[in-house]
């Protein structure tokens, strides 16, 4: 009978496999199958401890290094694994940079959360220099306090990034060289604008102060020689008094033409679009040079459409269609002048036709350049500068309307601009009515009163005045003009609109008609300026820019009386 302690020893073999021999022999194959494959995984697992590109360890938290793969040894500057299999103390003192304190900060994140990873620290190698590592390292939960750790060596990224921060740095430096000379040099540039704009300022105010003092006496003279023309004279004195004219015209045109394209060239002028009765803008023309046509020996003829309306800025549409008509009558030796106008879809073509000598094909785009004058004709006894055509040109682009000429040698020319028509037809005077001759001269015994702070003018403009019938009263101001008046009352009032003491055409038309009541007037003055133009435009009175021209002073005196 067996023992009870034989039977737990066959029990142990039989379970280890030592049993029978037939057990063992059934047993030995999958053991040394399980035992070949530990080994195989294991040699696996050395090969790459030692052959890995980075480094890797084994350490614990207690005592220090206890294996290190070749890589980490040269990382280090050690040619032997062994000889850096250091002790806690050594780790302090030979491996972290940062000594005992950044070993202590591993141990409590690796006992704290059980891992590091993305650690970025610098290791002391054999040679004393340094290395940027990255480290992951890991707390093994079934061994207490053993640590596998990976290192990476990324001191050439680190150092990389220091030379692309040092570039950058430089970079931002250069930028705030060059930005600091921009600024410079922008600071330059903005001083050099302030003072042209100064300069171009103080032009201006100059050139405008001193054509205001040229046009003072100018137009005084203007006036003298424009009484003298109309009376009878020895053909010698006529001929004198006409040449007179003449220069004094030429004097005047070049004056305004400067003046003009002075405003043009700075954008000094902007275009004040509104609805313009078209009768309101050519029958004022055609009453102005039906005297220069005559005086010149020229038909002037007059087409308008019925009742028609524009959108545009009448001043500076005046002014154009003025230039027009002054060189048909200039250019033209003997015919007539036409000024027309035409219905073309949504816009009215504005023509001015003359029977001149016509200009030459290769010509006609270089009329409209500054300094560019045809001298034949009449034009070639009146010297100017050739800025008239200039001016119509930048006019016509402010108000975006397209000029164009067509002409034939040996038989005229034809200018032309077109303006948009407005939605609204406007009632109005029709052309024949308003240049209809009228039942004898409006001007002749009309109380005229004309105040001017310039004796020489007043003592002009008595002359003609008186000269075409007319009782004249004159005044340097309002409170002067109603003493002289002793309670006569004028039937209309010529004022100049820069006065002295700061009194202004308007403040002194104000006072006046206190006294005498809505009177009309006429507003005279050398200013061109917006600010004088619009100040004009409150108080609703027509406007005659010096020098005046005797022709339409005459006409405007006369749509005012026969109004009255």
């Amino acid at each position: 009978m067996a023992k009870p302690s034989d039977q737990r020893h066959e029990a142990l073999a039989g379970l280890l496999g030592l049993g029978t021999h037939s057990a063992r022999k059934s047993h030995y194959p999958e053991l040394l199958a399980r035992l070949e494959e530990l080994e195989t995984e294991r040699n696996r697992y050395k090969w790459l401890f030692e052959h890995a590109v980075h480094g890797i360890f084994q350490a614990s938290l207690y005592e220090g290094l206890r294996a290190a793969n070749p890589a980490l040894a040269r990382m280090l500057g050690y040619s032997d694994p062994h000889e850096v299999l250091w002790t806690l103390t050594d780790l302090a003192n030979h491996l972290f940079v940062g000594g005992e304190a950044e070993l202590r900060v591993i141990r409590d994140q690796l006992r704290e959360h059980g891992g590091l990873f993305g650690y970025e620290t610098r290791l002391r190698r054999k040679d004393g220099s340094h290395i940027d590592v990255l480290m992951n390292l890991l707390l093994k939960p079934d061994e207490d306090g053993l640590v596998e750790g990976f290192v990476a060596d990324i001191t050439e990224r680190i150092q990389a990034q220091q030379r692309l921060q040092t570039l950058n740095d430089e970079l931002e430096q250069r930028v705030a060289e060059r930005t600091r000379e921009l600024e410079a040099l922008n600071q330059q540039l903005r001083e050099a604008r302030d003072a042209a704009e100064a300069a171009n300022l103080s032009k201006d105010k100059y050139l405008a102060a001193a054509s205001h003092d040229l046009l003072q006496p100018l137009n005084a003279a203007r006036l003298l020689v424009s009484t003298l023309r109309e009376r009878p004279l020895p053909e010698a004195e006529r001929t004198l008094v006409e040449r007179t004219h003449l220069a004094l015209e030429g004097a005047e045109e070049l004056l305004t033409d400067l003046l003009e394209i002075s405003k043009l060239d700075q954008s000094a002028i902007k275009a004040d679009i509104d609805t313009v009765s078209v009768d309101e803008l050519l029958v004022p023309l055609a009453s102005e040079f039906q005297s220069v046509a005559q005086s010149a020996g020229l038909q002037l003829r007059v087409r308008i459409p019925k009742q028609l309306a524009v959108r545009t800025d009448m001043r500076l549409l005046t002014r154009i269609l003025r230039n027009f008509l002054s060189n048909a009558c200039r250019y033209t030796e003997r015919g007539g002048v036409l000024l027309a106008a035409r219905r073309r879809g949504t816009r009215l073509r504005l023509e001015v036709w003359d029977t001149g000598m016509g200009i030459p094909a290769d010509q006609l785009q270089a009329i409209f350049l500054e300094f560019s004058r045809l001298d034949s004709g009449r034009a070639a006894e009146r010297k100017g500068v050739g800025l008239g055509l200039a001016i119509v040109d930048r006019i016509a682009g402010i108000l975006d309307c397209p000029v164009q000429v067509r002409s034939q040698l040996g038989r005229g020319s034809v200018f032309s601009i077109e303006v948009p028509l407005a939605q609204t037809v406007l009632p109005g005077p029709r052309a024949e009515a308003v240049l209809r001759p009228v039942t004898g001269d409006p001007l002749p015994g009309r109380r005229l009163l004309v105040i001017d702070n310039e004796e020489s003018i007043l003592h002009s403009m008595a002359a003609l005045l008186g000269q075409w019938g007319c009782e004249v009263v004159t005044a340097v101001d309002a409170a002067t003009a109603v003493r002289e008046l002793d309670g006569r009352v004028p039937e209309v009032i010529l004022v100049d609109y820069h006065l002295d003491h700061g009194e202004t055409g308007c403040t002194a038309l104000k006072e006046l008609r206190k006294h005498f009541g809505q009177v009309p007037a006429v507003m005279i003055t050398a200013d061109r300026s917006d600010e004088c133009r619009r100040a004009l435009q409150s108080i609703g009175v027509p406007l005659l820019n010096k020098p005046v021209k005797p022709g339409k002073l005459r006409a405007v005196l006369s749509q005012l009386l026969n109004g009255v």
